[in-house]
């Protein structure tokens, strides 16, 4: 096999190699921000809540964001309907996108797309 040829193999399988690790972390810490970004996605609004009221809003029932467990430190991202999150003595609103304020809340109330008409 010619040199230019063995380099050719070796440049291959190095982008095989890092595409599988790439394949094999999206489950994993790697993974949690394209998670994360995905959840954002699908909100119209985001509010941020106090500790206490993402309680109440669990016991009631409303879904959790699986992505804010797997946060360092761990958020509670709970979605809710626009009518529930008014409802909602200490909701800020802030802007749905990967900013500082919504990184630094412990508690999240996200309005879907879905939910907003409602």
């Amino acid at each position: 096999m010619s040199a230019a040829a063995e380099r050719r193999v070796r440049l291959f399988r190095s982008r095989v190699q890092i595409r599988a690790w790439d394949y094999r972390q999206r489950h994993l810490s790697r993974g949690v921000w394209f998670r994360l970004r995905r959840v954002l996605a699908g909100a119209e609004r985001a509010f941020v809540i106090s500790d206490d009221e993402a309680r109440i809003l669990e016991a009631e029932g409303y879904p959790l964001a699986d992505v804010g467990a797997q946060l360092a430190p761990p958020k509670v991202i709970v979605k809710v309907p626009l009518a529930r999150a008014a409802q909602l003595a200490s909701a800020r609103e802030v802007p749905v996108a990967l900013s500082a304020a919504l990184l630094q809340a412990s508690s999240l109330a996200l309005v879907p797309f879905d939910e907003a008409d409602e």
